[in-house]
């Protein structure tokens, strides 16, 4: 990363010129911005909209015009009346998943039309090395294509033969595969059909485990780095990691649950690429993890071991252990019963003074959860621990204050973005009229799309991919939506103080958007689902810069 030599003799705006002055020797890792000319929405208590900020080591240290000292490797960056807003924090995602998929990853997120797919892969095809497996598994769907179904064999031959391709839907397939892919997976014994589908579960999980038995912890830690780089793309700068599902047969998992899908992985192994990232100070955005738990044995043997041999909210301001989630027993899925061991592993989690996070999909989920966390909260108040339940896209009013009378969260999560019906929710204008502590994520990768943008869109219009209208009544403000993303965040992590505004004190997070997103006529409604970063800045480190063409 080029850094500049800004000699301030006033505090008038810095040209553009000199943000373009080489660095000097010893600035190399330097953590000094400044980022003058903008709107910069600060969403502070007030709201305010500067148009300076300074962040110096790291760390915020003025906003606006008011004479900052600058160190010498401070970099000053003309944002020419862009507006920014803080780093987006996602509040529930499956990062480290992403990061561990297979082959060389691309995101179909805002694909519209199987053209759409072909020029994705066109695109990453310019970028992968001879032999490179493309890959999009996850985070899209068939129904957001306006053809409704997935490409073939013939379509994906026209957007690249010179790599083998496989687009992989949700969590058990189906997928699609071009002419190269069709013959690597033939001779792996999966089933492919002349037009190259690859069918639902089985044979698409066939396929799924095919490919990662190929890869290695440099493929991981590759895939790793790509994951973070999209998440600045698109402004999200903390990521809260929700786990995986275990792998069936793996050893040494005391009767856990188990699962083979695309959101399966070897939980003593599955942080393994994004520590060595760490370690090597390559990571571009922010990780926060949540270690997903599922027993079925009635003294939780695996999240008690967890609990016992793991430093609560350990790590820096990059990556950190910061709670259990997004299931702490075994759960209703995939035609399980309700566990009788939810009220043990909830109490050792409270006594152990760890944050929570409960999956829940239904009103019968919503009822188990609110009931135990009541119950938990008569021996340990759970207020300071920050506990929340997320998705609870049925959850009624009377559940909600319920919550909201023990100090609990909603984290809300338009999932229903990518495929959802009318009637689908969540109930979005009724968990914020309710007064409740609440933020938004994504829930991404397997059913769901990391872009922020794409859930802002449908918190703000309740539409979905489609265009069709499914959340009617429950739309909110462009304003509450981002303030859901960003401000709102903090508190889930305990982390208020440090993510979520551009305010003094706070890290420095900054994302320059390609446009202005409070304002209807430049960004319509539709326009919300095309924004992206042009320029991102992560504790003070320009991780993604396409503003002023230099890094």
């Amino acid at each position: 990363m080029k850094r500049v030599t800004v000699f301030l003799f006033s505090t008038l705006i810095a040209s553009a010129a000199a943000a373009q002055t080489p660095a000097p020797a010893g600035c190399a890792g330097a953590r000094d911005v400044r980022l003058v000319n903008g709107r910069i929405a600060t969403m502070d208590a007030k709201n305010a909209i500067a148009s300076e900020v300074t962040i110096q080591n790291g760390v915020i240290t003025s906003v606006g015009r008011n004479g900052a000292r600058l160190s010498p490797c401070t970099r000053v960056v003309d944002l020419k009346g862009r507006t920014a807003v803080p780093g987006l924090v996602d509040n529930h995602n499956h990062i480290v998943l992403l990061g561990l998929r297979p082959g060389y990853d691309t995101r179909l997120e805002t694909a519209a039309s199987i053209a759409d797919v072909q020029a994705a892969i066109k695109a990453r095809a310019q970028k992968v090395p001879a032999g490179g497996f493309i890959t999009a598994m996850g985070g899209w769907n068939a129904a957001q294509f306006a053809e409704k179904r997935l490409p073939t064999l013939q379509e994906l031959d026209a957007a690249d033969t010179a790599h083998p391709v496989i687009v992989y839907q949700s969590f058990t397939g189906p997928a699609a595969v071009n002419t190269p892919g069709k013959a690597f997976f033939t001779g792996k014994g999966v089933a492919v059909s002349d037009t190259g589908a690859i069918a639902i579960n089985a044979p698409s999980l066939a396929a799924l485990n095919a490919l990662r038995a190929v890869q290695t912890l440099a493929d991981q830690k590759r895939g790793t780095m790509d994951a973070l780089s999209y998440s600045v793309s698109v402004g999200v700068t903390t990521n809260v990691d929700m786990g995986a599902f275990i792998p069936p047969g793996l050893p040494d998992t005391q009767d856990s649950f188990a699962a083979d899908t695309l959101a399966t992985f070897d939980p003593f192994r599955m942080y393994d690429a994004i520590a060595a990232v760490h370690r090597e100070g390559r990571m571009a955005a922010r990780v926060r993890v949540f270690f997903l738990s599922m027993d079925t044995r009635p003294d939780v043997p695996m999240l008690k071991q967890r609990l016992q041999n793991t430093f609560r909210e350990f790590g820096d301001g990059m990556l950190r252990l910061s709670g259990v989630g997004e299931f702490a027993s075994s759960w209703p899925l995939f035609g399980n019963a309700l566990p009788t061991n939810y009220e043990t592993a909830l109490q050792l989690i409270a006594k152990q003074g760890w944050a929570f996070q409960q999956h829940s999909l239904s009103p019968a989920e919503d009822k188990l959860t609110i009931d135990t966390f009541e119950a938990v909260n008569r021996t340990t108040p759970i207020a300071p621990l920050r506990w929340s339940i997320a998705h609870a896209p049925r959850i009624d009013l009377p559940t909600i204050n319920r919550f909201k009378a023990i100090g609990a969260g909603i984290a809300i999560h338009p999932f229903t973005y990518l495929a959802g019906a009318p009637g689908s929710g969540p109930p979005v204008r009724t968990i914020l009229d309710s007064g409740i502590r609440a933020g938004a994520g994504s829930d991404s990768a397997q059913i769901s799309t990391l872009n922020p943008w794409l859930m802002i869109y449908f918190m703000v219009t309740g539409k979905n991919s489609s265009g069709v209208l499914i959340n009617q009544g429950q739309q909110i403000t462009r304003m509450e939506a981002l303030k859901l993303y960003t401000a709102d965040n903090g508190w889930f992590l305990k982390e208020e103080n440090e993510l979520g505004t551009i305010e003094p004190g706070k890290q420095g997070d900054v994302v320059v958007l390609s446009g202005d997103y409070f304002d209807p006529v430049k960004v319509s409604d539709e326009g919300i689902k095309k924004l992206k970063s042009v320029l991102t800045v992560v504790g003070g480190r320009i991780v993604l810069d396409e503003l002023t063409g230099s890094r």
